[in-house]
């Protein structure tokens, strides 16, 4: 069901379901697969419904910010290609696609998901730069989850490269040992239309919506938070959404691990 009026979807919401059918809590069938890439040290792709989101994850030596010389980083970046969406346009990043990245980078970064400290080569002189390549091919709604999801997948099964520390080259085609990766801060996105809550908002409900607010969390401890959307959100409401994406982090992180 395309481009459907706001009006038309209310009265759908106030039945209890939703166009697709799902309840109110509900996220589509998630799948994930990891490897898609040899040249990549780490790759995965995640469809979510219809969504449809690939990552790769390449290391590059670099010099450290000078406020922490002795700790790697990362940086992500994403492209909305247009073949998942006719909306999408070519050209410099879009202020959609700047703001998935900056969320899925939150996420990592303030629960300290990966141990920068481990991926400083020379204090003060070489890190490692991790960088985290998100694209769209398939949009139908929720892409921040699809994204993030995709990003944890590929750094979850990132290889890093050999580096000499004489000749200061890198051999990408030898990769041992694991990128330090010690924690999983799963991100949920719920939005708010009308009165009603709801989990993995499809491509109609994302363009209709009042507003959204994306949660990261490891367990029962929340990391970050980003909300979108020109409309409110009440105390309660706020509570609600937190409990839901809890639960649903807890089953995403699942389907990473089974991997």
């Amino acid at each position: 069901m395309d481009n459907i009026n706001k009006e038309y979807l209310m009265q759908i919401l106030n039945k209890k379901i939703r166009t697709d059918g799902r309840k109110f809590e509900d996220y589509r069938d998630i799948e994930i697969e990891t490897d898609i890439s040899k040249n990549a040290e780490g790759s995965a792709k995640v469809r979510i419904g219809e969504t449809e989101v690939i990552v790769g994850v390449k290391l590059e030596v670099g010099t450290p910010y000078p406020d922490n010389p002795d700790e790697g980083t990362i940086i992500v970046g994403a492209e909305f290609l247009q073949m998942a969406n006719p909306e999408f346009e070519s050209g410099p990043p879009s202020v959609q696609s700047v703001e998935l990245s900056r969320v899925v980078d939150r996420g990592i970064r303030e629960s300290k998901a990966i141990d920068f400290k481990k991926l400083c080569i020379e204090e003060g002189k070489k890190v490692w730069l991790v960088l985290i390549d998100i694209y769209a091919i398939n949009d139908d709604g929720n892409m921040q989850d699809a994204a993030s999801l995709a990003a944890l997948a590929a750094l979850s099964n990132t290889k890093m490269p050999k580096y000499d520390k004489e000749t200061e080259k890198v051999d990408y085609k030898e990769r041992k040992g694991k990128l330090p990766l010690s924690k999983m801060p799963i991100e949920c996105s719920l939005a708010k239309i009308g009165e009603h809550i709801l989990v993995d908002p499809g491509l109609d409900e994302e363009r209709l919506l009042d507003a959204k607010l994306t949660v990261a969390s490891i367990g029962n401890k929340i990391h970050a938070m980003q909300k979108a959307g020109v409309g409110t959100l009440k105390v309660e409401e706020v509570e609600t959404m937190l409990k839901l994406a809890i639960e649903k982090n807890k089953k995403a992180l699942e389907k990473i691990n089974k991997k």
